[in-house]
């Protein structure tokens, strides 16, 4: 007869095995044959444009490697795009979808409908409206790889497409689509984009920098569901006893467009040719298409005098006579601080040296020619 002990052994070797076998298969799942076909870049690129009314539910996470330089103001787009965001999406629409972000700290969902969205902290019980507006700062649903995928191909060029090799991601096979900014003033060395050839919809997104083989953003969902999402799971009204406020994300950059005699801009800035941002202050500019923008605009004081600090606080920041400037990934930043202009901000996914290039450009900053 059998010791217990003896008798045991058997039954938890199986467990074990049973374990190693759960632990390996992502691994296994991954190095499975993944298909491909030979759909055209700009087909593929068409693709991923069309799919904007694609519905779905999944599990994202967002990887990204920018140390921006940032004052406490700001400090929640910083996290954003340095730290490892976890995002759990249902997605009915653009104008109605919910994103909820999963950290030690608790839980936060985003909920959008027609007129705006709603931010609820679970663990405070705080509710926060916020209008929509062209100049509200990143948030969590701007990092989804569907989202961020058809933003970044929005504008490429047939020319600047390449084809790549697919992936499996999500349990679905991906093919892969390369765009190559033409702009010399870009800091992106490219980004890659894994599309599920059936919805069209952008599963991965990896942005390069040229400084550094270590992503500067890698984004790409875990898990997802091609299915209508409940309209009652997207939804949101402040729950009875929840403190509810209101918040204007845009306040920052408004605060100082507002001038009364703002700087005058010009059409182009480092090569790049300025675009129209509807709802922005003239004294706000924009600059480039796709991948490589370029922004200036003015900032509060106080902004700039945090800032300053921060910027000396970098042992990679660059102060002469054309300005204080640093680079994180493939994102520049530039103050100016003339003495009748008040201080201006350059910043966008362009090169140090084409920062220095715009800021010449700007006389009425005190470029230096």
């Amino acid at each position: 007869m059998a010791t217990p002990g003896r008798a045991a052994a058997p039954r938890w070797a199986v467990v074990g095995v049973a374990v190693a076998a759960l632990a390996a298969l992502p691994a296994l799942v991954g190095a499975l044959p993944v298909g491909d076909c030979p759909v055209p870049a700009a087909e593929l690129r068409a693709e991923v444009l069309a799919s904007d009314g694609v519905t779905y539910s999944g599990y994202a996470e967002s990887a990204g490697g920018l140390a921006l330089p940032v004052t406490d103001q700001l400090d929640s787009v910083a996290d954003l795009f340095s730290d490892r965001t976890e995002m759990r999406v249902w997605w009915r629409s653009p104008d109605d979808h919910r994103v909820d972000v999963l950290s030690a700290a608790g839980e936060t969902g985003v909920h959008r409908d027609a007129r705006g969205t709603w931010t609820w902290e679970y663990e405070r019980a705080a509710a926060t409206r916020a209008a929509t507006t062209p100049l509200a700062l990143p948030a969590p649903p701007d990092l989804l790889p569907a989202t961020l995928g058809r933003r970044l191909l929005s504008e490429a060029t047939d020319a600047e497409l390449t084809r790549i090799g697919p992936r499996r991601i999500a349990g679905h096979d991906a093919l892969g689509l390369r765009v190559t900014p033409e702009e010399p003033a870009s800091a992106v060395q490219h980004v890659d984009v894994w599309v599920d050839p059936g919805s069209g919809l952008p599963l991965q997104v990896v942005v390069l920098g040229r400084t550094s083989e270590v992503p500067a953003l890698d984004t790409r969902f875990l898990d997802l569901e091609l299915a209508v999402p409940d309209a009652s799971t997207t939804s949101f009204a402040p729950p009875p006893g929840a403190r509810v406020g209101t918040a204007d994300q845009a306040e920052i950059v408004l605060e100082a467009g507002r001038r009364l005699a703002p700087v005058p801009l010009p059409g182009t800035l480092a090569g790049l040719p300025r675009r129209t941002l509807d709802g922005a202050p003239p004294g706000i500019g924009l600059y480039g298409r796709g991948i490589t923008l370029l922004a200036v605009a003015p900032v509060p004081r106080r902004l700039a005098d945090e800032l300053r600090r921060t910027l000396a606080q970098s042992p990679d920041a660059v102060t002469d006579e054309a300005g204080t400037r640093i680079a994180a990934g493939p994102v520049g930043l530039m103050l100016l601080d003339p003495p009748h202009a008040g201080p201006y901000v350059l910043t966008g996914t362009v090169t140090l040296d084409a920062l220095v290039e715009a800021a010449a450009q700007l006389p009425a900053l005190g470029g230096v020619r």
